[in-house]
């Protein structure tokens, strides 16, 4: 198969060098947001007259035929075409024909990777954002319950001073909300959008990135070409919030795993968050916070 970037090569790759090189098996999570970026990148050189509107008219049509198979899962991803960008575009062409080849008129996969990553984060950062506020509320709800419930405090696993379960229960309230301004602060810094950089050094093709960031939703386009497709620090940064909220998550979860413990015997867990023992029908497992807290490594890792 001839590559979409093919041109100059003599020689296909040996069949190990296509899957060793392809993304296609993480980076289609993106699909989503690989189509909307497209969608907005299309109706820009339209509006701006790069491309005709008979033809912005088809791109987009098969554009939203491929957004609908996305949502349903119907889409088949090959590692032949290596990438999100190069799977969607070779499927846009067979259904609309060579036109949609236009599509990438004034655009690199590398502006194209970097939009996919902030609309992407931008999405899941409100995302968790709200999750944490959930949480939040739940806490406040249960400290209001048992702020007369008297409870020992404990330094190195010692019973230290009494204090209200009320008040221990907000201390993880405060480091969610810690946790939740780190996210809101983060926002300032994925709502750029690189878009219209090119491979590093813009396009000669009149194009409208204010036009792009509109349709978008972006508030702000990167000052300089260069920056806007080697930015990763908005992907380190979200990473680095997530790895302190899942610390606080798993100090949390550890309290539900002693609390529960015929030891300590302060809660117990409603059946529908547990798990039991085939060889122990006595045990009720709190596998769920433990998992949490399992899954803090992974965090961590990445």
């Amino acid at each position: 198969m001839t590559k979409l970037w093919g041109g100059r090569f003599q020689k296909s790759a040996e069949a190990w060098v296509d899957e060793f090189g392809a993304s296609i098996g993480f980076d289609q999570q993106l699909v989503l947001e690989d189509l909307e970026g497209s969608v907005a990148h299309v109706t820009m050189l339209g509006a701006t007259g790069i491309l005709p509107a008979a033809d912005v008219d088809a791109i987009l049509s098969g554009l939203a035929q491929l957004q609908e198979k996305a949502i349903a899962g119907e889409l088949e991803f090959t590692v032949a075409n290596e990438d999100i960008h190069l799977n969607l575009e070779k499927m846009l062409i067979d259904l609309i024909g060579p036109v949609g080849g236009k599509l990438h008129t004034g655009r690199s996969r590398n502006d194209q990777v970097a939009t996919d990553m902030h609309i992407f984060l931008k999405k899941r950062v409100k995302e968790a954002i709200g999750l944490i506020e959930t949480f939040q509320k739940t806490l406040l709800e249960k400290a209001e319950e048992h702020v007369e419930t008297i409870a020992p405090g404990y330094t190195h696993l010692q019973r230290a001073q009494p204090i209200s379960f009320a008040h221990h229960l907000m201390a993880y309230f405060w480091m969610l909300e810690r946790d939740k301004q780190r996210f809101t602060e983060s926002l300032k810094r994925i709502d750029i959008l690189p878009l219209g950089a090119g491979a590093m050094a813009g396009t000669t093709f009149p194009i409208d990135r204010l036009k792009s960031a509109e349709l978008l939703g972006f508030n702000e386009v990167y000052a300089n070409s260069m920056d806007a497709v080697s930015d990763r620090d908005f992907i380190v940064e979200f990473l680095s919030n997530s790895s302190l909220l899942m610390a606080h998550l798993s100090r949390f979860a550890e309290e539900i795993i002693l609390w529960s413990t015929d030891e300590f015997k302060f809660i117990e867990l409603d059946d529908a968050f547990s798990t039991g023992s085939s060889i122990m029908p006595q045990k009720k497992n709190p596998d769920m916070a433990e998992l949490i807290r399992g899954k803090t490594g992974r965090v961590y890792g990445n």
